[in-house]
């Protein structure tokens, strides 16, 4: 079974910076990652294919954030720029062997999540 872990959270300043990490154990297929604020329902973030070929992004973060993966290392990445406020949130990181749309919530296996924190 596939586990994630995800890293690299933390707090900054609303304009920076911050890369997560996802690391996997197992065979992973597509993967994604997604975010819940306090209040808020889980949202779709941005999402990769197996192959790395195919990347999907929330319109909310299209142009400041970039998924790429590794699989050599079977670690997936988010690099987030331009932070905003509202982007603050727990992001997980998910991984899926037959989702078909990438922004489903039906990923099978879900990471702990790390905490982003964007200060204004």
């Amino acid at each position: 079974q596939v586990q994630l872990v995800e890293s690299g959270g933390g707090l900054v300043q609303a304009g920076g910076s911050l890369r997560l990490s996802c690391a996997a154990s197992g065979r992973t297929g597509r993967m994604g990652w997604f975010r819940q604020a306090p209040g808020k329902e889980r949202e779709f973030v941005a999402a990769i294919s197996r192959s790395g070929g195919g990347t999907d992004y929330a319109d909310s973060v299209k142009g400041r954030f970039t998924i790429s993966r590794d699989n050599a290392k079977n670690t997936v990445y988010l690099e987030m720029n331009s932070l905003k406020p509202e982007d603050t949130a727990v992001y997980y990181c998910a991984a899926s062997y037959h989702v078909v749309v990438a922004s489903s919530p039906d990923y099978e296996y879900w990471g702990q999540g790390t905490q982003v924190t964007v200060s204004s």
